[in-house]
């Protein structure tokens, strides 16, 4: 499990720092055309869009397997240790069930509902800029089932 966490990480941040770079050098882009050539580019406004919601999810499943998103921890601290191992178990149920309903069923029936709409400028599915929430929701859940398999290695060590 833990190779298959590792691998998700890679794929994730090459992937997120990737979005990043070519999110800069688009946004960079669409301000040279507009200011400098003084003729505006017609696609690069929506590809950013498009770009910057992809990095956002891709980012967020990211930081969520890194354990980096914010957490109340003080509330679990009060609590003896295996009440807290407990908590954790709760915690990881919780997210991949609101994760199972929202991003991934939710989103693949917005994904379903848009696919058929063309956006303005670039002449793709709004389907597509969706997708991504289903996608990183899959990842979510990956890196909360790798959690629970580190809890379950915990609590026999």
């Amino acid at each position: 499990m833990n190779k298959i966490k590792l691998l998700l990480d890679k794929l994730l941040s090459v992937f997120s720092i990737s979005l990043f770079i070519f999110l800069v050098v688009l946004v960079t882009w669409q301000v040279a055309t507009r200011f400098i050539f003084n003729a505006p580019s017609s696609f690069s406004e929506e590809l950013a869009k498009y770009c910057f919601v992809w990095l956002a999810l891709f980012g967020g499943a990211f930081v969520f397997g890194e354990k980096g998103h914010m957490a109340i921890d003080f509330v679990k601290e009060k609590f003896s240790e295996p009440v807290q191992k407990s908590l954790n178990w709760v915690i990881e149920i919780v997210t991949i069930i609101f994760t199972s309903l929202v991003m991934l069923i939710g989103g693949f029936q917005l994904v379903l509902m848009t696919w058929s709409q063309t956006s303005a400028s670039l002449g793709v599915p709004i389907g597509l800029l969706y997708s991504a929430i289903p996608i990183s929701g899959l990842f979510i859940i990956l890196y909360s089932v790798s959690n629970m398999y580190a809890l379950t290695n915990k609590l026999n060590v």
